[in-house]
């Protein structure tokens, strides 16, 4: 199974927050699957770092490439073609990055990890258990 983290999945993924529940943390961890994190999210947690919303202990660019290896996740570069698979989306949700979020994992064909309802209003594969 293809799977790309939201951002605050990806977060809580890395904390090992128990918002993630055992079932869910199992289908994250099982080796045959694809887990992905997105550029996305890499920047929507520099840009918020910057502006003191999301505290971290060390500068992101130092941080979340030592997470990703000790999770075993590689990320998603975000495409010309997610980008413009944005045109299609409706208004659902306003946020930018999720709407980035929503359109790479319909381009890219992935299912988005994520406990948004907004998110799981659109079309497109989600799974949060």
């Amino acid at each position: 199974m293809k799977l790309l983290l939201d951002t605050c999945a990806l977060i809580w993924f890395f904390e090992g927050s128990s918002r993630i529940g055992e079932a869910l943390k199992e289908r994250l961890v099982e080796p045959a699957h694809d887990l992905r994190m997105s550029h996305v999210s890499v920047l929507e947690i520099v840009i918020k770092h910057q502006l003191g919303k999301f505290p971290l202990t060390g500068a992101p660019s130092k941080l979340l490439p030592v997470l990703a290896r000790k999770h075993r996740l590689d990320t998603l570069p975000l495409s010309l073609e997610a980008i413009f698979e944005v045109e299609s989306l409706p208004l659902l949700h306003r946020d930018p990055f999720d709407r980035l979020l929503i359109a790479q994992a319909r381009s890219e064909n992935y299912t988005l990890v994520t406990p948004d309802p907004l998110i799981q209003q659109y079309q497109v594969s989600v799974l949060w258990v």
